[in-house]
């Protein structure tokens, strides 16, 4: 389409709705003879007549009635799109895109999401949970959010979360048949509930104890990639789990679980907003600055 087609196009409809070059030209404040030159040029552009003229009505061709089939909508749509950006002129618009993963979803971009999104109605905010990493360039995310620990080097990364703690549990049922294991050393030799991911990979339990720290192997178990399927499987007795305390606050309370080992579960480093590079939109800066004050704002 030429660039100076859509005007006349424009035209067209307003003809066509009115049934009539009298009422579109008082309507769009011309003369009907700039009307009607504007249909000559349009027609013989396209190579086809759009409107039938008679002494008393203007009506659409089967061509003409074709093409409002799917411009008029589209007028319709640029319309209503433009009267949605005066409203909210000088307000932010655009779009953020998040990788992360289910934990950091509930804890900390689900609880300022809904007044983010109230504040800024101009900002359209994309949330994909994935269970691994994401190149976010490549998914062409604005940003993800990830354990610090886990990220790549050549990320700008801010801590957007509280320091972050594990919890080693069993079910009372477990511990009944099993001696409670007094250094991670130990968990080789039980059951364990273990996390892998997509591939197959067990991920790692790791400890810390007055600055001396140990990663271990768990003993052979029950294997899921779902924190609702694991807390469940150590509920009924199908080992020790090694999972973020929060998630079992619950059962621990309630004597569901017991926790195990707690001298060597110190806090760690909890999660990061990262990004590529220092470069970003208006929509991102806000989205950055709420997530970074606290998550309430």
């Amino acid at each position: 389409m030429r660039p100076d087609q859509l005007g006349d196009l424009a035209v067209f409809a307003a003809i066509a709705s009115d049934c009539s070059f009298t009422r579109a030209a008082r309507r769009l404040g011309v003369t009907q003879s700039a009307l009607s030159q504007t249909m000559k040029r349009l027609e013989g552009q396209l190579g086809f007549r759009l409107l039938t003229r008679t002494t008393r009505s203007v009506a659409p061709t089967a061509a003409g009635e074709r093409l409002l089939a799917t411009l008029s909508p589209a007028l319709a749509g640029l319309d209503d799109e433009i009267d949605a950006l005066s409203q909210a002129r000088g307000a932010p618009i655009g779009t953020v895109r998040i990788t992360t993963g289910k934990h950091a979803a509930d804890t900390l971009l689900w609880p300022m999401l809904p007044s983010f999104m109230r504040r800024h109605p101009g900002i359209e905010v994309e949330v994909c949970v994935e269970g691994e990493m994401t190149d976010i360039v490549a998914g062409r995310y604005d940003a993800g959010i990830r354990l610090g620990e886990r990220l790549e080097k050549d990320m700008i990364a801010l801590a957007v979360g509280p320091p972050l703690r594990v919890a080693v549990v069993a079910a009372p049922s477990y511990l009944s048949d099993h001696p409670a294991p007094l250094e991670p050393a130990d968990l080789t030799a039980h059951r364990c509930v273990a996390y892998s991911d997509a591939h197959g990979n067990l991920s790692p339990w790791s400890f810390e104890r007055e600055g001396r720290a140990v990663t271990v192997k768990p003993g052979r178990g029950p294997v899921f990639n779902d924190g609702d399927l694991l807390v469940a499987a150590a509920l009924e007795g199908f080992g020790i789990l090694y999972i973020l305390e929060d998630l079992v606050a619950a059962p621990i309370a309630d004597g569901g679980l017991t926790r195990l080992l707690e001298p060597w579960c110190a806090p760690f480093a909890g999660y990061h907003l990262y990004y590529p590079d220092r470069r970003s939109t208006t929509a991102f800066e806000l989205f950055k600055e709420t997530l970074q004050a606290g998550r309430t704002v």
